[in-house]
């Protein structure tokens, strides 16, 4: 009875989703995806700016803690409902790993051509504006790539059979 519910539910979700309905669902994932990209690129950045690394270093630990911190907040949730570390493994790289590498690219394009934004310290307020900047910009690019997965259901769309 619980699975044939579930099964309801899903076929129901992807329908809303393949019709157009999708936004909502995309903004939620793309959000999800921010949060954890936020935390790994602030953390990076921040990192690499008080060690005096030079821009492609800290680029670099930027973008693999971004990974780190999105993987990881979906691994929880899968995790949470009950899935085996291995499988859950699989959801996340399948979820996450277009909307992460899209989110990446443009949050630390802007970041890079932002005339002064790799050379701003921590106490610069260049160095957050531009930051905020780019994750936002990152944000609006990133939704509708998440919009054709889960309208394909690919993306968010394998996380929430989960949920």
């Amino acid at each position: 009875m619980r699975q044939e519910a579930h099964a309801s539910h899903v076929h129901h979700h992807h329908e809303g989703m393949a019709g157009g309905g999708g936004w909502e669902t995309a903004v939620r994932a793309t959000l999800h995806c921010l949060t954890g990209c936020a935390i790994g690129e602030v953390l990076g950045m921040v990192i690499g700016t008080a060690l005096g690394w030079s821009a492609v270093p800290t680029l670099i630990l930027a973008i693999a803690l971004a990974f780190f911190f999105g993987y990881a907040l979906t691994l929880r949730g899968v995790l949470k409902a009950g899935l085996g570390l291995r499988a859950a493994v699989k959801v996340a790289l399948a979820a996450d790993t277009l909307s992460i590498a899209v989110m990446e690219l443009v949050d630390n394009g802007v970041i890079v051509l932002w005339p002064g934004a790799m050379d701003a310290g921590l106490g610069d307020p260049l160095f957050w504006w531009v930051l905020a900047i780019a994750l936002a910009v990152a944000f609006v690019a990133t939704t509708p790539v998440n919009k054709w997965m889960i309208g394909r259901g690919r993306g968010h769309a394998v996380v929430h059979q989960y949920h």
